[in-house]
């Protein structure tokens, strides 16, 4: 099992027992020392890696795990053996882009588009067959400025400019907003896919 973007490491430990390889991969690298502390103990191989490209041989997993982490389609079907499975879940291209709107920040365009349907043609063009999807789009609230402030600073890529200094007058805006509205809300973009790997002679070469 290869658990992608481990982060550090926390879901990935409540996930046992475990079969009897398990590797996990992080490119975050304030998570990598974190990871391997918590999951090396526990027979864990935990790699750093800084681009889509996994550092494995091909047919080493029955199952890849990811979970809000890029990917190379075609790299995870090398990977994974014949009828072995991959299950991700990620944020959608959309994810939350009314704080954009408001910052007056563009989505990142190479992402914008990211959802769904894009997710299914990039694992059916690489030998998989879709097993189980789904897409939700749901809300989320912000109660007060600051917690706004702590989650862009949390997730840089929504914003990627983010100063309090340089936005103040948008979040002393968005503070208004709270005080007479209750919240600021916005929409979450997820969804999931299950997809079984096919087989092809293309990754036995």
């Amino acid at each position: 099992m290869l658990d992608m973007g481990t982060g550090g490491g926390e879901l990935l430990s409540m996930l046992r027992p475990w079969p009897k390889f398990v590797c996990a991969t992080e490119s975050y690298l304030p998570n990598l020392s974190v990871a391997k502390e918590r999951l090396e103990p526990l027979g864990v191989t935990v790699l750093s890696v800084d681009d889509d490209r996994l550092p494995f041989e091909t047919d080493q997993f029955d199952l890849v795990l990811n979970k809000l982490e890029s990917y190379s389609p075609r790299e995870v079907r090398r990977v994974l053996t014949d009828g072995g499975y991959f299950l991700t879940q990620q944020s959608g291209g959309t994810d939350c882009f009314e704080i954009n709107e408001r910052f007056g920040v563009p989505l990142h365009s190479a992402f914008a588009e990211w959802k769904l349907d894009a997710a299914i043609h990039g694992v059916r063009e690489n030998h998989f067959e879709v097993v189980k999807q789904s897409e939700q789009f749901l809300r989320q609230r912000f109660y007060d400025v600051g917690a706004l402030i702590y989650y862009l600073k949390a997730i840089p890529w929504q914003i990627p400019d983010f100063e309090v200094d340089k936005y103040r007058e948008e979040l002393y805006s968005i503070h208004l907003h709270i005080e007479q509205q209750g919240y600021f809300e916005v929409t979450q973009h997820r969804f999931y896919l299950l997809a079984k790997a096919l087989s092809s002679v293309i990754f036995k070469m």
